[in-house]
């Protein structure tokens, strides 16, 4: 009899089983067959959710500006990317015959319950601005709090983890978002799917919730995990925060987790190692674990003349003036409740580089009067260029006019349009920040005539780094576009020679144009590019130069492994190495051209000298687009968006004869720190060119 039950519950099973794998494999919207339509996983479909091929080239058959196209890509522009929208997982395995599900009040409640819990885990930096306000506006616009906002960043980063298979894993993110890897979120998701904190980048905990000093670990770092009660580390101590929990009368705070306030942390504990260089160097010293070194900053910084004056990286990039010591503001350390604790010493938190955003300027600079009025999803939808909440739009918009839901009122799009004018008011300032940060390390001092008849034209300009603590570039020198542009003109105004122009895509003359590469423009013999290069072994030997250090051309699975031989010798991996071409610190190098008497016209001729900085070439741009780029954006927007923010930082007329055969143009502090503007200013000694600063 027991062996009859045993034998009828193993057919039961066996048909039970039978009947699920015929419906598994009868679906054809299983996600994971390797023919399905909606593959996610399958190498052949073009919506890979890691790649594939995209539709979205730079490269169109029209001779017009080719920064055009929609990408077709899973990750990229279309209503229907995993990276493009707020879709929940549900939304997106949703099928015509199962509708969207929507969210039920109890995963509401799961929802704000979960975001409780990692809040007191991970405070946000919009809970520190309640007493830091100041602080908290400074930080908002920098380079830390765009980090992991960057679309840039993350399809780089997707890339290359994509092209290691994988094996690269946090490596980069791990110091855009170090919140977000301790949650142990996905190394590759939209922004809109992170928590808040992690989205924040190196936000204020990233710093004063460390309890160590790490050292170079290319950002592998600890976040000290407690609500706002626990204690938080910075250079000073405990002295202004023991007066304020001393006059809790004055300053109304709360220090008990049991009752209702304005809470604040209890103790902040002294950490030495905030005020020096190496806590800099935690993060902007990257070296992989195969010995190649992507990123250099601090090990510069440490063989400088600054250091060896005992100058810090925060006395250059958290003082009075940007990129100089100069001192430190004094101000309070918060403001609590309207009331300024005692005035201390004070750095700024604006951090201004070589960076700049390209999204939205709803959901950057970080706000929280935008957080509080919409998500990040919606501030996508406010169309900012058609003038939504403006008298001009909204006294002249058409009755039938479609807004979307979120911004259907008109008491909203002026709410969201006051708020976007504080934003493009605070982009500004860190524009001129960052322009003024630029002109001091990248100066062109001297232009000389060194031959000037029928034969020829040759002539020459000294550009110098004008800082003596790290290269020029530096950092991630690799994707820094810094580029000297130089025009001659004959006297009916006739273009004769030009060099560090570029092509319709926003690129300069090099292999990596596709102009170029396409044989429909010449390769600039005479660019002048302090852009660094990644060189890669090939596999019948020799090098090849790379956008990306990835070595795809030795290995069709490359991985991410230590190296097998020793480096001493060669100071690098095997595989791969990078070609410094940037400054080092209060370095020189001269760019020599060259005007052959072919192309002389009838004099007197001029010259123009632009240089300007981008944070990266258009040709990166299209190098990593195969995994889609967030917030929906396309090719044509993320490109556009990177060259329209480039920075013209000189520009420079000068006459081209055989009479001035030296100019000094080494600028004045003064003109360092003038903003943008028409200004002119006469060359030094003679009357014979002008100095011009525009945008």
């Amino acid at each position: 009899m027991f062996k009859n039950n045993l034998f009828l519950v193993f057919l039961v099973t066996l048909i039970a089983i039978t009947a699920v794998l015929k419906n598994v494999y009868s679906d054809s919207d299983d996600l994971l067959l390797d023919d399905g339509s909606n593959d996610l996983l399958s190498d052949s479909n073009s919506n890979d959710l890691l790649g594939g091929d995209s539709d979205d080239s730079l490269l169109k058959s029209s001779g017009d500006d080719l920064l055009g196209g929609e990408s077709d890509d899973l990750l990229s522009g279309d209503s229907d990317s995993l990276l493009g929208g707020d879709e929940s997982v549900n939304d997106l395995l949703a099928t015509e015959d199962e509708p969207k599900k929507e969210a039920t009040p109890k995963e509401v409640g799961a929802d704000a319950h979960e975001a409780l819990f990692l809040e007191n885990k991970f405070p946000s930096a919009t809970t520190c601005a309640t007493c830091h306000p100041d602080h908290y506006r400074e930080w908002s616009v920098s380079a830390h709090a765009y980090a992991q906002l960057s679309p840039v960043f993350n399809a780089m980063h997707a890339t290359i983890v994509k092209q290691t298979t994988g094996t690269n894993g946090d490596f980069c993110i791990r110091c855009h978002t170090q919140v977000g890897m301790q949650l142990e979120e996905p190394v590759f998701m939209s922004n809109l799917d992170r928590h808040p904190t992690s989205r924040e980048g190196i936000t204020c905990i990233v710093c004063h919730r460390v309890n160590q000093n790490y050292g170079k670990v290319s950002g592998r770092t600890a976040i000290v995990e407690g609500d706002i009660f626990e204690p938080v580390y910075g250079p000073s101590g405990n002295t202004v925060l023991k007066e304020v929990l001393e006059e809790v009368s004055k300053y109304k705070v709360n220090t008990d987790r049991s009752k209702a306030g304005r809470n604040i942390h209890t103790e902040v504990v002294k950490l030495d190692a905030m005020t020096t260089s190496g806590f800099c160097g935690t993060c902007h010293d990257v070296n992989l674990l195969n010995g190649f070194r992507l990123e250099e900053a601090f090990s510069q910084f440490k063989n400088s003349p600054a250091a060896a004056r005992g100058e810090s990286c925060q006395d250059c990039h958290m003082g009075k003036i940007p990129g100089l010591k100069s001192g430190y503001d004094k101000a309070p350390a918060a403001i609590i409740g309207g009331n300024p604790t005692p005035e201390r010493k004070r750095t700024n938190h604006m951090f201004a580089g070589p960076d700049y955003s390209i999204v939205h300027p709803g959901i950057f600079p970080h706000n929280t009067k935008a957080q509080e009025l919409a998500s990040l999803a919606n501030w996508l939808e406010f169309d900012v260029e058609a003038g939504w909440g403006t008298d001009e739009f909204e006294n002249n918009a058409p009755d039938d006019y479609k807004f979307p839901q979120s911004w259907k009122y008109i008491d909203d799009r002026y709410e969201a349009r006051k708020i976007l004018d504080g934003q493009f008011e605070l982009l500004r300032e860190i524009e001129l920040q960052r322009y003024q940060i630029l002109r001091r390390a990248i100066q062109l001092n001297e232009f000389v005539v060194k031959q000037y008849n029928d034969r020829g034209i040759k002539f020459g300009v000294k550009v110098v780094n004008g800082t003596d603590g790290h290269g020029a570039p530096t950092g991630f020198d690799a994707e820094r576009l810094m580029v000297l542009e130089v025009t001659v003109t004959d006297a009916s105004g006739k273009v004769v020679f030009r060099s560090g122009d570029r092509d319709p895509n926003g690129d300069v003359r090099d292999i990596h144009s596709s102009y170029v590469h396409n044989w429909e423009l010449p390769i600039d013999k005479y660019l002048f590019n302090l852009q660094s290069k990644f060189l890669t072994l090939n596999v019948r030997g020799g090098e090849r130069e790379q956008v990306l250090a990835v070595n795809y051309s030795l290995d069709p699975l490359p991985y991410i492994r230590p190296d097998s031989r020793s480096t001493i010798l060669t100071a690098r991996p095997f595989a791969a190495r990078k070609q410094s071409r940037g400054l080092p610190p209060g370095s020189h190098r001269w760019a020599n051209y060259k005007i052959k008497k072919s192309q002389l016209t009838k004099g007197p001729y001029k010259v123009n000298l632009k240089f300007y900085c981008q944070m990266v070439p258009v040709n990166l741009v299209k190098e990593i687009e195969g995994v889609g780029f967030d917030y929906g954006m396309s090719t044509r927007e993320v490109a556009e968006g990177v060259v329209n923010g480039a920075q013209l930082i000189w520009n420079i007329d000068l006459p081209l004869n055989g009479e001035d055969k030296s100019i000094k143009l080494k600028p004045t502090e003064e003109e360092i720190m003038a903003p943008p503007s028409k200004k002119v200013k006469t060359i030094t000694g003679e009357e014979k060119g002008t100095l011009t600063y525009n945008r």
